[in-house]
């Protein structure tokens, strides 16, 4: 038995290897297919608000969480009521209102900045995990803190000094693209409460079907109209592929192959990986709709990435690089 741990823990073999790197781009194919959100959800807002999108887009992938939970349902045995509670943080938290926040953002602010700010999600995750679970901050954390700030400043503001009033020192994409972040890096941290209790098929499933109760009563006290197209029509089957393709692609299939990708990846690597996320997204953003990256966005970016790599390196390998 020891024999063979070890040979899962220090894989020699070139199949291993072989395994490894397919883990990575596993990773990187995850991330990337976050970038793609924006695509399907644009042309969505042009018909539904921000909260209808995403109950309609966690009605369909819960068709297919459902069965998984019912498959798994003896995990339920072992949950104490702290995992309860972080099961409702992921979804209520994490999976329903940080998506809302996500989706109001693209539509209150510039669309790169948005994307971008998501890298500041694992410095949530490690200010959380230090309050809640006193896990040790890595070495240097105020400093490259700081530094991450700097890059959202620039991605924000550019090398302009803003002037005036809050409103416009405060931009409202912005700060819903933090609160998003925010919630994602929480909701990791809840995530690590979970580990050992479900497998992450169970957890990932539950993370949308419990956030349906959530999201419809914040869709009914919105009080917005339905104006969907009328069924049978050419745009009525645009909205609903795209809605079908947002809830697939960027939302369930994502997260599969991303934590797939993971059990064989490091932390440090996958935080390299996951900037397919970002690039993929800004490249949409440039060819689909004329969002051009500034000198600003880039430096700012930069900041951001410096500061994330070094602290991944400190972090222990084993951990998750993040949750979207």
């Amino acid at each position: 038995m020891e024999n063979v741990g070890s040979r899962i823990k220090t894989p020699s073999s070139s199949k291993e290897k072989s395994r490894f790197k397919g883990g990575f781009w596993l990773v990187v194919l995850g991330a990337a297919l976050w970038g793609v959100d924006p695509l399907f959800r644009i042309i969505l807002l042009k018909n539904m608000t921000s909260s209808q999108i995403v109950l309609l887009e966690h009605i369909i992938i819960s068709l297919i969480a459902i069965p998984v939970i019912w498959k798994n349902r003896h995990e339920f045995k072992s949950l104490g009521w702290r995992h309860v509670g972080a099961l409702l943080f992921i979804s209520w938290g994490g999976s329903g209102i940080a998506t809302i926040l996500f989706t109001l953002g693209l539509t209150n602010g510039n669309l790169n900045a948005v994307l971008l700010l998501q890298k500041l999600q694992p410095l949530f995750a490690i200010i959380l995990a230090r309050l809640l679970l006193k896990e040790k901050l890595p070495r240097h954390f105020s400093i490259l803190f700081i530094l991450a700030l700097g890059g959202t400043y620039l991605l924000t503001f550019g090398f302009t000094i803003p002037i005036g009033h809050w409103s416009e020192f405060l931009q409202v994409g912005s700060l819903l693209s933090l609160g998003a972040a925010a919630l994602w890096g929480g909701s990791t941290v809840m995530g690590r409460l979970m580990v050992g209790q479900m497998k992450y098929e169970t957890v990932t499933s539950l993370r949308f079907v419990l956030a349906l109760p959530l999201l419809t009563v914040i869709t009914w006290s919105e009080g917005a109209t339905w104006t969907l197209p009328a069924a049978g029509t050419t745009d009525f089957t645009l909205v609903m592929l795209n809605l079908i393709g947002q809830a697939l692609l960027p939302g369930l299939l994502s997260l599969l192959v991303y934590y797939k990708g993971l059990t064989t990846t490091k932390a440090s690597v996958a935080t390299l990986a996951e900037l397919s996320f970002p690039m993929v997204g800004v490249l949409i953003n440039w060819i689909v709709f004329q969002e051009v990256v500034t000198a600003a966005q880039i430096t700012g970016f930069l900041f951001i990435w410096f500061s994330l790599f070094i602290i991944s390196r400190q972090s222990d390998s084993s951990a998750p690089a993040g949750e979207r």
